[in-house]
């Protein structure tokens, strides 16, 4: 470990993590999805590409916090239609609602794998999010930054944040499904 991982990584019982402190979000290396089911049998990803986000990681780990803020209008699907039918009051109503917030309550470390709890807020609906994270290490990148990586994944039903729009299927089914699942991956890059 050069002295320059070092300073950016420490030992805690036998564990590789990250130094505490200030790591912000890389908006061009951070990937915040949702993949959802169509006609209850394909998936369809979608992201947000405006993203601000910082991990505030504690001398303890379970110390740490993470707040996010969600540009709704950023939405890709992939699908110019249906991106246009997220941002509508349908679904985000991006131009009352601009963005969405996260910001944990609570973090569970274990080695390299933890559990995030906190407060995701969406068209002014507040409720718990669980997240699942790994820490998957530490690199040094050419410009001589500091970043950590983690992966994280989620369940919520979206009808739990006003986001209930839906049509019912001739064969009694769903044409969106009500879970979605959350899909991160992130870097970080030390702040100094």
């Amino acid at each position: 470990m050069s002295s320059d991982t070092a300073a950016a990584t420490r030992l805690l019982d036998g564990v590789e993590l990250p130094a505490a402190g200030t790591w912000k979000v890389d908006p061009g290396h951070a990937e915040v999805g949702f993949v959802g089911r169509h006609f209850m049998l394909t998936k369809v990803r979608g992201r947000f590409t405006g993203v601000e986000s910082v991990v505030q990681i504690g001398e303890r780990p379970g110390d740490s916090k993470v707040t996010a803020v969600i540009d709704m209008a950023s939405v890709d699907s992939g699908d110019k239609a249906r991106d246009d039918h997220l941002r509508s009051g349908d679904f985000f109503d991006a131009s009352n609602h601009p963005t969405a917030t996260f910001e944990s309550t609570s973090v569970n470390w274990d080695g390299t794998a933890g559990t995030v709890i906190g407060d995701l807020t969406i068209k002014g609906v507040s409720r718990p999010v669980t997240l699942d994270v790994d820490y998957l290490g530490y690199a040094r990148d050419p410009w001589d930054n500091d970043r950590i990586v983690f992966s994280a994944k989620g369940k919520i039903n979206r009808e739990n944040w006003g986001l209930g729009w839906n049509m019912v299927l001739d064969s009694g089914g769903l044409l969106v499904s009500k879970e979605i699942e959350l899909v991160l991956e992130i870097e970080a890059i030390r702040e100094i």
